[in-house]
């Protein structure tokens, strides 16, 4: 399978991401090597390995982590991981954080304008749009079975210990970028933590691909 040439600027933010690998701490770096560990044995088992990134509201941490994921996993040409994302509620795609999207190269399209938009989100030319919106994580959109769960903030975590049809959990809490929310540092805040949700995801990809 060919891989689908990444929209220029994105690659750069992907780039960039991976140069500020030495901004992961040892502590940080042992949570991910867990998450490489489980997408291998996903693989082994099934050829492929499926990740649902949950947060409560499948409004910011979850989307930024899987449409990150999903964008470094192509550009390392792994077309064997699929990413998806949900929440144990179901609210909207935080604004904010659709637009530190766009702001780091994706091509967004927002497809519906209703309470709960969905958003057409593309990383190259020839890729089929990612479909993201608010939804619980057993949504019919998802898998239902043998995925990894990653868990993106601790409430969800804390909140949600058992994962439905999950075949393993992964703990990766954020710090929410919610928090500020209507005040100066809001789009410095939203561009911080999905340059650090770039980075690790990035940090993951690049951990397979090393590892073929």
């Amino acid at each position: 399978m060919s891989t689908p040439e990444i929209f220029p600027r994105l690659a750069a933010s992907l780039m960039r991401a991976r140069s500020e690998r030495d901004r992961i701490d040892s502590a940080r770096r042992q949570q991910l090597d867990a998450l490489v560990r489980s997408i291998n044995e996903r693989i082994d088992a099934d050829s492929e390995a499926r990740l649902i990134f949950i947060c409560t509201h499948n409004s910011r941490r979850s989307h930024l982590s899987q449409l990150w994921a999903q964008a470094a996993a192509i550009w390392n040409g792994r077309h064997d991981i699929a990413c998806f994302s949900g929440g144990t509620e179901t609210t909207a795609f935080n604004p904010s954080a659709v637009q530190a999207l766009r702001n780091a190269g994706f091509e967004i399209e927002t497809a519906t304008h209703d309470t709960n938009p969905r958003y057409d989100v593309r990383y190259a030319v020839s890729s089929a749009p990612l479909v993201a919106f608010s939804k619980k994580y057993d949504h019919a959109s998802n898998p239902s079975d043998g995925f990894i769960a990653v868990m993106t903030c601790s409430q969800a975590d804390d909140g949600c210990p058992v994962v439905l049809g999950a075949a393993q959990r992964i703990s990766l809490p954020y710090g929410d970028p919610k928090e500020a929310d209507g005040t100066p540092l809001e789009a410095a805040v939203y561009e911080e933590r999905s340059r650090q949700i770039a980075r690790e995801m990035v940090y993951v990809m690049d951990a397979l691909a090393s590892n073929g």
